[in-house]
């Protein structure tokens, strides 16, 4: 394990930074915005509307924020004179089919995802990020406009399929613009959209949660999918994936408008392992691209080969584990229910605790965003499950002691070690363990990993909790973060600084690959 990297020499690649790529990057990381955008409208926001009426605040008449609670509003308790005939203000549901329409998000999201990595691979990332926009649009539109329980469910399905291929093909991406030892710090840039998107959802809620504006919620998603199509005529294809895929020159003079004009790329180029790229004397001696050698088109690994080819399979046991990590650790039983566990014990509105959490979870994953790039992948790995562990067994004695300041502690502890590294981290792995062409396949199973571990967590912590006795279920977490700490010891090698995908995994060039 290389040790902790700082020092001038370690910032130096913030000059590579150009203000293409930051373009690129906003644009690209919309997609992960969306996914934590519309996560919490079905799991944070419609998990509110189902919350029995005795566990919400008693509304006060002059307060906005709590001028009708969520449920009356969507169950239909209290009506409103509505201007829109033919869109009723609300749908009528039990808890069950709250449920359904809440996690139906998850299965189009796992469907997104195991799709996403080999549409990528083989047309490309931008084409990948386009396609998303259509159902990032097409989504919102079913769920804003929804009269039933069966459409406002298709929209949701339909958005989590954009949201599962986003954040499947948005981390590829970043990683292969991004400077070679930015990639940490840009790569962390997936998780703090999605905590954007989280908070931007709880902020709306908290003011348009009466009469039909919940709808406005829904349909400004909507909004922010368009304006990334539109946007995403302005980003240029991943220039690693155009040099592997036939066309070397054009993927040199992508790299080059993203490093600015007059930029020394040949060594990045070099880094890439791609045979065939003219270096840029080449480039200025040949004025037909048809001309210049081409690399042969590399053959694209699908999902099933990537986890049956043992070549490939160390790499996607290692981002499948890392994901499971991120989720079994327990950070959504903080991001989702932290109004039902904590609104007892602190003196503070339900709505304003979520924004809170979820706003220190924003703050936070930023200002770690430089510590991957600057510490190493695998310490941070280690110290955000140790501190997480640690931060559960907090919160399980302040639960179950009545507490109240041992759990505020323990809730903030909890999602700043989250931020150091199961954030950002597991984001970043797939393109740092494994080959160009099989990229995107484990990046698809790491995502459909994360995504059944999300659902599980989301349907069952409420089941458990009541089940183990208040608060004792993060004892349960705390034994799963002591064995992922193993997981991560053993079989997480770091990625910082090494130049191949050999020196990563200490093999050697010339070990052939078993197909």
């Amino acid at each position: 394990m290389p040790p902790p990297q700082g020092g001038a020499g370690d910032r130096s690649w913030t000059r590579e930074v150009t203000a293409y790529l930051a373009l690129l990057i906003a644009i690209a990381t919309i997609g992960p915005l969306q996914f934590g955008y519309h996560l919490v409208c079905g799991r944070s926001l419609i998990h509110l509307f189902t919350m029995p009426q005795a566990s919400l605040p008693t509304p006060k008449p002059d307060t906005l924020a709590e001028l009708n609670a969520p449920q009356d509003v969507i169950t239909c308790e209290k009506k409103f004179i509505s201007s829109y005939a033919d869109i009723p203000q609300c749908i009528p549901m039990n808890a069950g089919q709250f449920g359904l329409v809440s996690s139906i998000f998850t299965l189009g999201g796992l469907f997104g995802a195991l799709c996403a990595g080999p549409v990528s691979s083989r047309y490309g990332r931008l084409m990948s990020m386009r396609l998303a926009t259509i159902f990032f649009v097409v989504g919102p539109a079913f769920e804003a406009l929804a009269p039933s329980i069966p459409i406002i469910s298709l929209g949701r399905l339909i958005s989590g399929v954009g949201a599962g291929a986003a954040v499947v093909v948005v981390p590829i991406y970043i990683s292969e613009v991004a400077p070679p030892q930015g990639k940490g710090f840009f790569g962390a840039m997936t998780q703090v959209m999605t905590n954007f998107g989280i908070f931007t959802t709880q902020l709306l809620g908290l003011f348009l949660s009466r009469g039909q504006l919940w709808r406005v919620i829904l349909a400004v998603a909507g909004v922010i999918g368009l304006l990334q199509a539109l946007a995403l005529t302005c980003v240029v294809e991943s220039p690693k994936w155009m040099a592997a895929n036939g066309n070397p020159t054009r993927a040199r003079r992508n790299l080059q408008k993203i490093r600015g004009q007059g930029a020394a790329i040949d060594d990045e180029v070099d880094s890439w392992g791609i045979k065939g790229i003219p270096t840029e004397e080449e480039e200025g001696l040949l004025n037909h691209p048809e001309s210049q050698p081409h690399p042969t088109r590399q053959t694209h690994i699908g999902i099933l080969e990537a986890a049956i080819n043992p070549h490939y399979r160390p790499a996607v046991i290692a981002v499948v584990g890392v994901m499971l990590a991120q989720q079994f650790c327990g950070i959504n039983s903080i991001i989702m229910y932290s109004v039902s566990l904590l609104s007892e014990l602190l003196p503070t509105t339900s709505a304003l605790l979520s924004v809170g959490v979820s706003a220190v979870n924003l703050v936070a994953t930023l200002a770690c965003a430089p510590l991957a790039d600057r510490w190493g992948r695998k310490p941070c790995l280690l110290l955000s499950i140790a501190g997480m562990g640690t931060s559960s067994l907090l919160l399980a004695t302040g639960i179950i002691y009545s507490l109240a300041p041992l759990s505020a502690i323990a809730t903030l502890t909890f999602v700043f070690s989250f931020a150091v590294g199961l954030g950002p981290v597991p984001f970043i792995l797939a393109s740092e363990l494994v080959e160009q062409e099989a990229v995107g396949a484990t990046q698809g199973w790491a995502l459909a990993a994360n995504w059944t571990a999300t659902f599980v967590v989301a349907q069952f912590f409420p089941v458990l909790n009541v089940w183990m006795g208040q608060g004792k279920v993060y004892f349960l977490f705390a034994a799963l973060a002591a064995g992922f700490f193993c997981f991560v010891v053993l079989g997480i090698p770091e990625t910082s600084g090494k130049k191949s995908i050999d020196e990563v995994w200490g093999r050697r060039s010339t070990e052939r690959r078993v197909d």
